[in-house]
């Protein structure tokens, strides 16, 4: 928890000084890193930025011949998708080809809300900043405020994973449960682009991120996305009313996103039951708050989180509960890896 508040209050200083867009992003990598030690930091970190860097250099290329054509960009979204999750199933390093098909998407899904090309461009190359150095910041605070553990008494040599899944390609469950996923996300997607609210874009996220092998897991999940961004969105809330327009420096404001990211570190280095709504409590949080780099006192944007949020999850509970419905006791085959985001 210690980790998260000095390396979140870091970030947002860094960021408002420096003026680096999507500072929301780059606070919620902070906690999104951060893991119990040190070397796991480390990998996971550095997995994560040449994820980013890879999948933010393929959609500028994507971008190349969709930007104009929503007919070409949307079934690449799809496939992406597709794909990423699929990967997830199969892939011993199931989570980076999830992080690389969801950046790839993602990116490809603001295409209606920039006004030129050159924009868009721009706007990814900030994006890589701001996903990547508050990573490399997570890493260096780690290595120096984590605790070393002491090595452990040499035991039986471990199984060697194997790299790709024994039943990758002839398990349907794997192509089905990609495909679920795909057609929540897309779904979501066409619906908030056809009624022109973009700031529900949150259903999208969602689709993906409480997506797990089972209806169980996926419903717990989502149940906990919902809790941690009601209880998020109403810090929020109530910083807007109360504190916001109180603010005359960036030293409340980091005191402010300290005290918000002690409580949501707390939980998330809690119990695995209950760790991710850690996650989505700083998530709506920062949301709230970094808006922009001078106080903003919108609801608007709580408001149409929420109702992101919500559609993603009905969309999703939909999708799983009936199209090829899995339960706990048919998902993860021997040596498969749980993807937890």
């Amino acid at each position: 928890m210690l980790r998260i508040v000095v390396t979140t209050v870091l970030v947002v200083i860094i960021s408002m000084t420096l003026q680096i867009p999507e500072v929301l992003i780059s606070a919620y990598m902070v906690i999104f890193v951060t893991k119990e030690n040190k070397v796991v930091t480390t990998l996971v970190g550095t997995l994560i930025i040449l994820g980013a860097t890879f999948a933010i250099a393929v959609s500028l290329l994507v971008y190349r011949f969709t930007f104009d054509f929503p007919e070409l960009r949307i079934p690449a979204m799809a496939v992406v998708l597709f794909t990423g999750f699929f990967a997830s199933r199969v892939l011993a390093i199931g989570p980076l080809g999830f992080g690389v098909g969801f950046v790839i998407a993602g990116t490809q899904s603001v295409a209606e809300l920039m006004p030129s090309a050159e924009y868009l461009v721009h706007w990814l190359l900030w994006l890589w900043v701001a996903v990547t150095y508050p990573i490399a910041l997570t890493v260096v605070v780690t290595r120096i405020m984590a605790r070393t553990n002491k090595p452990e008494s040499a035991g039986p040599p471990k199984p060697r994973k194997r790299l790709l899944a024994a039943d990758a390609f002839t398990n349907p469950a794997h192509i089905h449960f990609a495909l679920k996923v795909t057609l929540a996300a897309m779904t979501c997607y066409i619906l908030y682009t056809a009624v022109d609210w973009a700031g529900i874009h949150t259903a999208f996220i969602t689709c993906c991120f409480i997506s797990l092998e089972s209806i169980g897991a996926t419903l717990h999940k989502g149940t906990l996305r919902l809790a941690g961004c009601a209880c998020g969105g109403l810090l929020g809330f109530l910083s807007i009313m109360y504190l916001v327009p109180r603010m005359e420096s960036i030293v409340s404001l980091a005191f402010l996103v300290a005290a918000v990211s002690a409580l949501a570190g707390w939980v998330a280095a809690g119990s695995e039951r209950i760790a991710y709504a850690g996650l989505q409590i700083a998530l709506a949080f920062y949301m709230c708050i970094l808006q922009d780099f001078a106080p903003d006192t919108d609801f608007v944007t709580i408001r149409d989180r929420l109702v992101g949020i919500l559609l993603g999850i009905a969309v999703t509970t939909l999708a799983f509960r009936y199209l090829w419905p899995e339960h706990e006791a048919d998902s993860h085959p021997p040596g498969a890896m749980k993807l937890h985001l």
